[in-house]
């Protein structure tokens, strides 16, 4: 009775234990394909036991069979098939793996005599295996898998001990016993870190690693699913060397900026181009905040931030020269230099993410889920003080006497709340061998650290793959739908940014008397802002602004594709594909009565916008794959031709409103007032190509790769240049394949070089007569039609190493490369005789040098195994000309004098010049005299600032940025912790020097008691602080005191997992719990802000903190089961 009330008690305990994980979960880590046994004289159940724990996989069968004989296993390191080889060795028992079942069975006496197997070759993704070998051991009989992975065998002699080996390039080789069964499956695994392992290319082409002539990380999904953010991309940051990361300020679901190697263009778009399922994606990327003032209208979002990344199967990093719901994301390949990303076009000039999503898999109903939970807290914040007080004759600012006993002890972080992100997924998946399917549905529920800031998106996805004809013939269908909602998404700025009144209240005043933000006016019948305070103009009650200035923003995105592939031969394949991505969006901004009159009446004021953005690519592909002299030559050829068409409109309206306060409808808008604004924005942009690849393989040792791409872009309509050309080439010797290495402890050694021109066309319209209209009233033409425009152009070269050491234990990447860009666009003041007022040209070169590097060590120890990686890069940026001396404007006939380029904002110039860097930034401080030191007035001991003299501050790029990660794991336990740091850079906070101004930092208070440091051998008086931070005006005043480096180090991802032994469920479902912490520790930073986040994801205005929103730090946990 005892024991089963003990049962029931555990049975009860495992079911709460798991009823709570299912509200809250995510899927089990992958297996470990390497087991370490070392049993003498055992039953055969203790092996059994042991590599259950040591892996995923799972015994089944009956419970007559003997597994109490004893049997010997000794593997160190090895794949469990060894193991398993060993254990029924001599034995009647023969045993085969199915996904993650290990089946055993006895083996029954089979009647020597022919006999004809037959069956499919799939890899762990469940596509089929092409060219597989599969041969009856110990002999010459064989065959090899067909188009579709099936295969027929036909044996001429079988008995009990009679075994097939299946042999394929890039994956683990396996033996299986025939027995008395006809049709035998086989699922081979890849040799993930093997000499031979394959990765997926531009054109979702796999191809043998050894075999790319530029560089290649590959990555499975759960390099973003482990540690979850909202944008999956930012889960990228520290893992990929050359890799640029900076999420934007705007918080949960915003874009993010994505630069490899370099910002290469003066005016384009220098962001990664992300292709899923080798169909590039639409950018979709919001207006990006410049300037001071106000986040954009419609919010920060960018096209792939709405991805759920639990469809990410895997992701590949390819950084040579000639190169969704994340849930659904298979994996993610990196494509960096121009060589790999050319035969892409003009939309992969700037690097190419590629995404492969999950699909169906054969065998019975499979259900994963996964659930995210995280809370948030600031992680950077400035410096405040609580020592003094307000004045009366300064009630907005704290520079008043020394507060003895204030009345509420003022913290700005009080503001904040703890922010929650709540991520759900669920993944199912069945088929047959000619039909299977993949269906996933998602949610992410976030509230911001700053109050009434939401976030909400669903998805829901579906795949089905289907053999129409077998062996020739095959559909893939898709198709997605995503649903969004944000509201208040901050960015920065001075109007509607609540952080500014938080961060500059007065310190002897009380903000809980603000928390009640509204009362109620009898005489005007609505409710007014209660707010007495005045700093900058436009800076309101920061309660009233999040609560009565919304900025909502609604979004649907849908996609359709479909693939269809015909196997004409065994080496000839036609391809086809399509895909249809439409979004719509409504964003709607309602500013209520009684707030600041700079942006609204006194009944409030309403913007309604509505955009929709429709998506077309299509493809067709010719490839062949083919191998002569024995299989000394290989051949890989593609050619194909792609149109991508993109529609575009934007229509809606904005105005104050009229006589009914807070209706916030177009008919109560005044439609003859000045802010009253209809817009509408139209364009239509469309490209076709054609294109094709060669690869050339001898021996396995020397390869050759030639792509070549001639795109049309209607953005050159009306030029001399309708089209692009984009050639690329590279070479790859494998030196441990010509000369035996063994004995130095090499396992693999390649070097390799590429050389490749890519190509960007100019924006739209600007090559065409544009006229503007407004009223009904066409006016003059103002720019000249730029005819002569031609396409940017960067020429690309690189040369690297890839090595591994040890059985691969240890592994080493170096790349260095080299780019020119060329042909940039500058727009000039036209002169007068030309009766133009602005102009278009060619003219300029940027370069841009840098070095990666990658090493990793991995290893196991019995039930202990590490896995280390480090990744380096660096890049260095540089001008080599703008527009040289004497260069004729070819449309204008004018001459062109542009010896720089200058972006003001405020006090925060970007400069462009002959031997500077993009980057390059510069501010005003104070007056100097003539020898260099700040002038003070001798008789009121005062400085004034220089608004006309521009400092050199710095750049905003790094020097260097540095990852290291770490992988452990015991007995089911697992430990991963990443650390990155960025080295140079600099950047300028406006939000300290406001703080200083009003008197509410740290260094106000210190500056009062100690003095003001002017410089080594100049000191202010503390007694003159106010009135020396009073310079600093709007903020912008003298920027010089406030430039701060932005090196930085930072534990960047923490987790810890525990692999719940699946006895406790009856062997029914794999659960898997974990601790998840990202952010966790700033170990070095001295910047008043996170260096790593940005005001905008765009090319300029890096750098700027205005008011900020804080960077998060989180933590929580996570639940992945499978069923």
């Amino acid at each position: 009775m005892k024991k089963k009330t003990i049962r029931q008690s555990k049975r009860l305990i495992i079911s709460l234990f798991v009823t709570f994980f299912c509200l809250t979960a995510s899927a089990a880590q992958a297996q470990t394909a390497l087991v370490t046994i070392d049993l003498q004289q055992v039953k055969m159940v203790q092996v059994m036991d042991e590599i259950e724990n040591q892996t995923k996989y799972l015994f089944i069968y009956d419970k007559n069979m003997d597994t109490g004989r004893l049997v010997n296993v000794h593997v160190n390191k090895r794949p469990v098939a060894e193991a398993l080889d060993q254990m029924v060795k001599g034995t009647d028992v023969v045993y085969e793996i199915q996904g993650s079942n290990i089946i055993l069975t006895v083996r029954s006496q089979q009647t020597d005599g022919p006999k004809v197997v037959s069956g499919k070759v799939t890899d762990n993704k469940g596509d089929a295996v092409i060219g597989a070998a599969i041969l009856v051991k110990g002999t010459t009989v064989g065959t090899s898998s067909g188009v579709d992975g099936v295969y027929t065998l036909r044996i001429p002699e079988v008995n009990a001990n009679t075994m097939i080996t299946v042999n394929y390039l890039g994956y683990e080789p396996i033996e299986l016993l025939v027995g008395t069964r006809e049709r035998i499956d086989i699922v081979l695994q890849e040799q993930s870190l093997g000499v031979d392992a394959v990765v997926v290319t531009a054109l979702g082409i796999k191809k043998q690693e050894k075999a790319l002539t530029y560089n290649v990380q590959e990555v499975s999904g759960s390099i973003v699913n482990t540690v979850k953010d909202a944008n999956f991309v930012n889960s990228l940051s520290g893992k990929i060397a050359g890799l640029q990361i900076n999420a934007s300020a705007s918080g949960a679901g915003g874009s993010t900026r994505v630069v490899m190697r370099g910002v290469k263009s003066i005016n384009g778009d220098n962001n990664a181009l992300y292709v899923v399922d080798g169909i590039p994606l639409p950018s979709l990327r919001s207006k990006q905040t410049e300037g001071i003032y106000e986040t954009p209208d419609g919010g920060d979002y960018e096209g792939i931030a709405n991805i759920n990344p639990e469809d990410i199967e895997s992701m590949s990093v390819l950084t040579g020269a000639t190169a969704l719901n994340s849930n659904d994301i298979e994996y993610m390949s990196i494509l960096k230099d121009a060589s790999a990303t050319a035969i892409y076009g003009s939309r992969g000039a700037n690097g190419v993410i590629l995404i492969t999503t999950k699909k169906g898999q054969e065998g019975r109903v499979r259900v994963n889920y996964a659930n995210n939970t995280t809370f948030s807290s600031p992680l950077v914040m400035p410096e405040f003080q609580n020592t003094y007080g307000t004045s009366s004759d300064a009630p907005s600012m704290s520079w008043g006497e020394k507060l003895v006993s204030p009345p509420h002890r003022y913290d700005p972080e009080d503001f904040f709340q703890t922010g929650f992100d709540e991520t759900n997924s669920i993944g199912i998946t069945a088929g047959t061998e000619r039909n299977q399917t993949y269906f996933s549905a998602a949610s992410v529920n976030t509230r911001g650290i700053i109050p009434n800031n939401v976030y909400n998106r669903y998805n829901f996805s579906l795949r089905n793959s289907a053999v129409l004809l077998p062996e020739k013939l095959t559909l893939d269908l898709g198709a997605t739908y995503m649903k969004q909602y944000s509201r208040n998404a901050l960015v920065q700025g001075i109007y509607h940014n609540p952080l500014i009144g938080v961060y500059l209240f007065p310190r002897g005043d009380d903000i809980r008397k603000y928390q009640l933000y509204e009362r109620y006016n009898a005489g005007l019948g609505y409710s007014e802002q209660f707010w007495g305070l005045e700093f900058i103009n436009g800076v309101e009650n920061p309660y009233w602004v999040t609560n009565r200035e919304l900025f909502e923003n609604n979004m649907q995105r849908y996609t359709f594709n479909a693939t269809l592939k015909w196997n004409v031969t065994d080496w000839l394949t036609l391809s086809g594909r399509v895909r249809t991505d439409n979004t719509r969006m409504n964003y709607t901004r309602k500013i209520y009565a009684s707030s600041n009159t700079l942006f609204a009446s006194e009944y409030g004021n309403y913007l309604n916008h509505t955009m929709s953005h429709n998506n077309l690519y299509a493809d067709a592909l010719l490839s062949i794959d083919k191998s002569f002299f024995d299989r000394a030559l290989s051949l890989q050829f593609n050619l194909g031709a792609s149109l991508t068409d993109d529609k575009h409109s934007l229509v809606g309206y904005e105005g104050h409103l009229a006589g009914i306060p807070n209706k916030f409808t177009y008919n109560n808008i005044v439609s003859s007032d000045l802010n009253t604004l209809p817009g509408q924005e139209n364009y239509h942009d469309q490209s076709q190509a054609v294109y094709a690849t060669l690869q050339l393989g001898w021996k396995g040792m020397l390869y050759l790769d030639v792509t070549a791409r001639n795109e049309w872009a209607s953005q050159l309509a009306f030029t001399d240049e309708l089209n692009i050309f984009y050639p690329s080439v590279g070479l790859s010797a494998v030196i441990s394949s010509m000369a035996d290495l063994s004995k130095t402890g090499i396992s693999f050694l390649k070097i390799r070089t590429s050389y490749a021109e890519v190509g960007n066309p100019p924006q739209r319209y600007i090559t065409g007569r544009n006229y503007s209209i407004k009223g009904g009233v066409v006016t003059t033409e103002t720019i000249a039609p730029a005819t002569h425009l031609r396409p940017e152009r960067t020429k690309s070269f690189e040369v690297g190493m890839n090595a591994k050491f040890l059985d691969n234990k240890i592994w080493a990447d170096f790349t260095y490369y080299n780019t020119a860009t060329y042909n940039q666009l500058f727009c000039y003041d036209a002169p007068p005789s030309t009766g133009y007022k602005k102009a278009y040209l060619n003219a300029g070169k940027v370069n841009n040098w840098g070095i990666e590097a990658v090493a990793g060590y991995k290893n196991t120890w019995k039930n202990f195994s590490w896995s280390t990686s480090f990744t380096f890069s660096m890049n260095r940026n540089t001008i080599r000309e703008l527009v040289p001396e004497g260069t004729i404007d070819p449309v204008t006939g004018a001459e062109v004098n542009l010896p720089e380029v200058n972006m003001d904002f405020g006090g925060y110039r970007v400069k462009l010049k002959k031997g500077g860097s993009i980057g390059d930034f510069y501010v005003t401080g104070l007056k100097t005299d003539d020898k260099g030191n700040i002038y003070v007035d001798p008789n009121s001991n005062t400085v004034t600032t220089d608004p006309d003299t521009w400092i050199y501050a710095g750049n905003t790029d790094a020097r260097a940025r540095l990852g290291w990660n770490n992988q452990f794991s015991w007995k089911g336990i697992s430990l991963g912790a990443l650390f990155d740091a960025r080295i140079g850079g600099r950047g300028v906070s406006v939000t300290q020097a406001l703080m200083d101004r009003f008197g509410v930092s740290e260094a106000s208070v210190d500056a009062r008691e100690n003095g003001i440091q002017l410089s080594e051998h100049q000191m202010l008086p503390g007694s003159g602080a106010q009135e020396f931070f009073n310079n600093t005006g709007d903020g912008m005043g003298m920027l010089a005191r406030y430039v701060y480096d932005m090196d930085n180090v930072r534990l960047r991802e923490l987790s810890l997992g525990y692999d719940l032994p699946s006895k406790w469920f009856r062997n029914k479902m794999q659960a898997t719990v974990s601790l998840v912490g990202r952010n966790l520790w700033m170990l070095y930073n001295k910047a008043p802000f996170d260096p790593e986040q940005t005001a905008s994801t765009s090319t300029y205005y890096q750098g700027i903190d205005f008011f900020m929103q804080p960077s998060v730090r989180t933590i929580g946990f996570s639940v992945r089961l499978q069923f």
